[in-house]
């Protein structure tokens, strides 16, 4: 989880450094050739049992989903200070632990209903309903964090039978052409710089992503996911130093909120493993 926190701080760079250049569906088919031009390589030399999956039709509908929320995370990079993305993006957690318990078979325990409920509550004051305006990149942001819930229960389903670098690979495979499709319409033929931060943005994910199969591999998906949340002193750290962006007070708060949640689950998750050890 160390490696996907530096993994995705890094590549929230890279899209901000081209946003304003590049189209979002530009960005997202560069993602996916980046991953390749790292994962082909290995794949070659682990051989054909890279591509065997147990679980063809899950692979499919892990990467649609992972696809869309992927998109809605970009635009967010794009339209949003980074420190709000991020904190938006931490309402993952709540949607992981309800859909984690519906398929996965996993309980909602104490732990992880306060985990829920103080989601909630931090994204309503990060949000303010009612309050202050939504932009069409909160929406994005927000859908995506749902959409990224539903990647990960897909990719704990998936860990069972298929290894991390043929989640990858497959990730990349079936994305490749769809994001090709889409950047055909908005095509904006890269410079050196640019082609430089669009193979960045694929190398980071990819990294990030299999540090999260692994990481999923071997915990509990509520575990897994709360343990992200130190990307938003590190984002909010690099938002200012890069860009000059200042989080405001009620993101953090909200952020703080949610991270209390998730940090009670944690600590109510080492109690029961604890005990279950005596």
């Amino acid at each position: 989880m160390v490696g996907t926190l530096i993994s995705f701080t890094l590549m929230a760079i890279s899209v901000r450094q081209l946003a304003g250049e590049i189209h979002a569906f530009e960005i997202q088919f560069f993602r996916s050739v980046g991953a390749l031009i790292i994962l082909v390589p290995i794949a070659l030399a682990k051989g054909r049992t890279s591509l065997k999956t147990e679980q063809p039709q899950l692979q499919v509908y892990r990467n649609l989903v992972h696809f869309a929320a992927q998109l809605g995370w970009i635009i967010g990079i794009i339209l949003l200070p980074l420190s709000e993305v991020f904190a938006i993006e931490f309402t993952t957690p709540i949607w992981a632990a309800i859909i984690a318990a519906l398929f996965l078979g996993e309980r909602l325990n104490r732990g992880r209903i306060a985990a829920v409920v103080l989601g909630f509550i931090g994204i309503l004051v990060i949000l303010r309903p009612g309050m202050a305006t939504i932009s069409p990149g909160t929406f994005a942001v927000l859908g995506a964090s749902v959409g990224f819930a539903i990647t990960l229960a897909a990719t704990k389903a998936l860990t069972k039978t298929d290894a991390p670098l043929t989640i990858l690979l497959y990730m990349s495979l079936i994305q490749l052409p769809i994001g090709a499709v889409m950047a055909a319409f908005v095509w904006t033929t890269p410079d050196l710089l640019q082609l430089f931060w669009l193979l960045a943005v694929g190398a980071f994910g990819m990294s990030a992503h299999y540090c999260v199969a692994r990481a999923l591999a071997l915990a509990d998906a509520t575990i897994v996911v709360p343990m992200d949340f130190m990307r938003l002193p590190l984002i909010v750290l690099v938002a200012f130093v890069l860009y000059g962006e200042s989080a405001q007070l009620l993101v953090l708060l909200g952020a703080v909120i949610i991270f209390a949640g998730n940090y009670y689950s944690i600590r109510h998750e080492h109690r029961l493993r604890a005990d279950a050890i005596r």
